[in-house]
């Protein structure tokens, strides 16, 4: 019986994330001889021993070689290097220039130090690769989870095999702190790795109890031990419940970040890592692990971000960060600032007031028509058909923001000496100010009051009733800033899917729609004794006016 002689492969593969991982001068020289244009057989024979490549084909030879710089590629990071190494064969002298320059390059670039976040195929060979990702096992997070302290454990992976499993085992051994990350931040039920900050078990090396940048403990203004506790003390500051998710939002973006990306804790990044961070907002990436629909906190598909962020709201995050670490030195719990003077490009106020978030004469016109016909048409309800009326009315004639559309009562509708009916309201910054109601808003909701069989007169409302009401039986509180939002954006991709093949540019409009867009008309606004006017509205009406003539007191104050 015939025994087939088996060699070793010509070149390991990447393991120790070592230099040696390159292939040697010989094997490089056959390579650019195969890309000169040289037959492949000439190229091996002429480049290689024959002990080296015997039993194998020409072929099998350079595609070794070539995956091997695609191995090293990866390893450093250079995913467009290794994108060009994965050319087809017919085109090699095309591609033999570049080739070149990549190789060199990859000479001096360094080896990254693996992360739990890196994709499987980086670090580990193609064919246990394959059996990994058949198991459902895409990174090197995931891939710890499943290789328990006990022998034999690969045989529960199909087709993994012992000797892919001991180079698996080789690879963790050689970086033990992958397994601590990673521990540390999946929950044994396999959830994804990038979850709320709050199901987040951190060891003391990356919570901050032990900061790179912590002050001394005995100075410090806060019985906070780690940068979590520091961060809910300074949340607790705000008492804007819409202030502190906005705050906490940013807050546990960058921890997140920190933790996964950096494998750092807040209190130890440097000023590097702000700039990095800078770049990540722009384009979260890996995006499977960082961006997603909107799913609640409790959601296995929850996400810290729905899409890249706009240059505007890069700044703002930086901005809200900023105030953190400023807050944090001033209570004497780190010592320095790491996104101080950290800008970005763009966010100069522009020359011109920006119209692009409102909506046109002809835009509101054709959304009025189509909520006249809600309930008829389009399958809403008629008492969810009436409040979305009416929403659009009010909020599109007084300009009210959603935090205070749904904060007002029956009770904060007043009318003043003169006739003039005024919305008293606490606005943004917790300023006390009134907002005047135009025909338009007056006559919406005397017409929704009388939808809803509630008394048009002042003097015979109920004070605690909500202006915006839950349709839910069982509940007497209105509206949630989150549900309002919903209900509208509802709307908003009802009316783009009527009008998209007759008006596309006005349905990819309403798609990215919210109500802050219905704040198009500068309603009179007063906050703590003087005239505010809302700047984000393209355009002043004849309303503001009118009701300049009915109050002259107003006048003057401005």
């Amino acid at each position: 019986m015939k025994t087939r002689e088996t060699h070793p492969p010509l070149l390991p593969p990447l393991l120790s994330g070592s230099n040696s991982d390159l292939p040697d001068h010989a094997a490089l020289a056959a390579l650019r001889a195969w890309y000169a244009g040289v037959p492949t057989r000439d190229a091996v024979v002429r480049y290689l021993p024959g002990s080296v490549w015997q039993g194998r084909s020409v072929r099998r030879v350079i595609s070794d070689i070539r995956r091997q710089l695609i191995r090293c590629a990866l390893a450093r990071h250079c995913d467009d290097l290794a994108a060009l190494f994965a050319h087809r064969t017919a085109e090699r002298v095309k591609h033999a220039r570049r080739v070149a320059h990549a190789i060199e390059a990859l000479r001096i670039a360094a080896v990254a130090t693996p992360s739990i976040t890196d994709p499987i195929q980086r670090w580990l060979p193609p064919r246990a690769v394959r059996a990994l990702h058949a198991h459902g096992i895409a990174t090197l997070a995931e891939l710890t989870l499943r290789i328990p302290r006990r022998k034999q454990w690969w045989k529960a992976i199909p087709k993994l095999g012992q000797e892919s499993a001991r180079q698996i085992e080789a690879f963790f051994a050689a970086h033990p702190a992958l397994t601590d990350r990673a521990r540390a931040l999946i929950k044994s039920t396999g959830s994804p790795i990038v979850v709320p900050w709050e199901n987040v078990r951190l060891p003391h090396e990356i919570d901050g109890s032990c900061g790179v940048f912590r002050a001394p403990r005995e100075t410090c203004a806060l019985d906070a031990n780690n940068d979590y506790d520091a961060v809910q003390t300074w949340l607790s500051l705000h008492e804007s419940p819409s202030t502190q998710r906005a705050y906490r939002k940013e807050a546990e973006r960058l921890i997140l970040w920190a933790i996964v990306e950096r494998g750092r804790a807040l209190s130890s990044l440097t000023t590097e890592d702000a700039i990095a961070y800078r770049a990540f907002l722009r384009r979260p990436t890996p995006r499977e692990r960082w961006v997603g629909p909107t799913r609640p906190r409790t959601s296995p598909q929850w996400r810290p971000f729905t899409g890249n962020l706009a240059p505007r709201s890069v700044a703002y995050s930086l901005m809200v960060l900023g105030a953190l670490y400023r807050w944090l030195i001033e209570q004497r719990y780190v010592l320095a600032n790491p996104f101080a003077g950290v800008k970005v490009r763009g966010t100069e106020p522009p020359a011109a007031l920006d119209a692009s978030h409102a909506f046109t004469e002809g835009e509101w016109l054709l959304l009025r028509t189509i909520a006249e016909g809600l309930e008829w048409s389009y399958g809403w309800k008629g008492d969810a058909a009436q409040r979305l009326r009416f929403l659009l009315d009010f909020a599109y004639a007084t300009g009210l923001r959603a935090s205070e559309l749904v904060g007002v009562t029956l009770a904060d509708i007043r009318t003043d000496a003169q006739g003039d009916h005024w919305v008293n309201l606490v606005g943004k910054g917790q300023k006390i100010g009134k907002v005047a109601l135009p025909p338009l808003a007056q006559s919406a909701l005397d017409r929704y009051l009388i939808e809803r069989r509630l008394p048009v007169s002042p003097e015979r409302w109920e004070p605690a009733v909500a202006l915006v009401p839950s349709l839910n039986a069982h509940s007497t509180d209105g509206l949630s800033t989150v549900r309002l939002w919903a209900i509208l954006r509802r709307f908003f991709k009802t009316t783009a899917d009527l009008i998209e093949a007759d008006n596309p540019a006005f349905a990819v409009k309403l798609r990215a729609a919210g109500p802050h867009w219905m704040r198009h008309y500068v309603p009179f606004r007063i906050m703590s004794g003087s005239v505010i006017e809302l700047r984000d509205r393209p355009r002043i009406t004849g309303r503001k006016a009118s009701v300049l003539k009915r109050s002259p007191d107003i006048i003057s104050r401005a």
